[in-house]
């Protein structure tokens, strides 16, 4: 086959990443405002969140560094976060060993519906993709537990069990972060609690990037935000990059977030911005290549309910500061993402935002 085939020749299940090819096809070069090769390594905001559980000076000194990180770049980094490194490892390893599956194994979890609640896929948009990227994942719902985990992969051995305990872990932690985020707005930190820890979601996405033979001319995931109040992220490379929008003068750039074992990193999302009113900003974050590893990561995304539409609180609205977004739920943001293409740059919050 021959370099510059038409995109459509890249669908799910025969895209150039899974057959290994030995170039970049055309469909996959981004453009060069896009390119990689504009970001830095950094220091990212880094909080020993173990200290929440401190006494009361203790924990107002963690809500305060965690308050600052939200308004400056929507991101931060967690350590002692009480997660087992062995729970971390086998989640790791379970998701490595399912994208070694063969094709047949993974392909009948294959789908384009984006309202599926266990999916295999290779793009954004499968077939319609302006641009494709470097990637493979498996997203599941997983909370409640119990009412998904009989529909998620049962190969490799020990997934189910190695991965839900991997998710049930991460989702206390992330019910324990939101409270730290509601409190540091002045909310309190059982505001959303019952919505989130009874009726909330959970998407775990399994994504897999194996080795590109240009990593400057592609990308494993474009620009974008998540649409979550937060997302726990894990991951066993470098390759996540996120932008700081006050570096520059204001013109922003492109940092680097190293990979350091144990940690894990917490992007803000959407539904946050919105639960602020602005004051705390969503994450904008892209994912290079690598040229001889493949890089894994376990996204869990967690927000309210299907339905259940995030607002700004009455508490953070007065003359000076009104309601500068929507209200909107996870089922909207499926809606926009079935309409919208995010690989040009398309983003939720900006459907959100009430303009003046």
């Amino acid at each position: 086959m021959e370099k510059g085939e038409d995109s459509s020749t890249f669908k799910m299940g025969n895209s150039a990443q899974e057959r290994s090819l030995p170039y970049v096809p055309d469909c996959y070069v981004v453009p060069p405002s896009s390119k990689p090769c504009d970001s830095n390594s950094g220091i990212v905001p880094t909080i020993d969140v173990s200290r929440l559980k401190g006494g009361d000076d203790e924990r107002r000194g963690v809500i305060q560094e965690l308050s600052l990180a939200c308004q400056h770049l929507g991101f931060f980094q967690i350590v002692n976060h009480g997660i087992n490194q062995n729970i971390l490892d086998d989640a790791l390893e379970v998701a490595n060993s399912f994208f070694e599956l063969p094709a047949k194994e993974k392909k009948q979890f294959m789908s384009n519906d984006v309202y599926a609640p266990v999916r295999y896929s290779t793009s954004l948009k499968d077939g319609l993709d302006t641009i494709q990227f470097w990637r493979i994942f498996l997203k599941h719902y997983a909370h409640p537990l119990h009412r998904w985990i009989h529909l998620w992969p049962e190969n490799p051995p020990g997934y189910r069990e190695k991965m839900g305990k991997f998710c049930e872990e991460v989702r206390k932690l992330s019910i324990e972060l939101m409270g730290a985020i509601t409190e540091s707005l002045g909310l309190g930190r059982d505001y959303l609690s019952s919505r989130m820890d009874e009726n909330g979601m959970q998407v775990m996405t399994v994504n897999c990037y194996p080795p590109c033979p240009d990593p400057e001319t592609a990308l494993g995931l474009p620009p974008h935000s998540d649409y979550s109040c937060i997302t726990l992220l894990l991951q066993n490379l470098d390759g996540l990059k996120i932008f700081d929008p006050m570096a520059h003068g204001g013109s922003g750039r492109w940092v680097g977030v190293p990979q350091v074992t144990g940690v894990l990193k917490v992007h803000i999302g959407d539904h946050v911005e919105v639960l602020s009113n602005g004051l705390y900003k969503s994450i904008v974050h892209k994912v290079t290549l690598n040229e001889e590893k493949t890089r894994i990561s376990l996204a869990s995304l967690h927000s309210l309910g299907m339905d259940d539409k995030m607002s700004v609180p009455r508490e953070l609205v007065n003359d000076e500061n009104p309601v500068r977004y929507k209200e909107s739920s996870f089922n909207d943001f499926l809606d926009f993402l079935v309409k919208n293409d995010i690989s040009q740059g398309d983003r939720f919050i900006d459907t959100l935002r009430i303009k003046d």
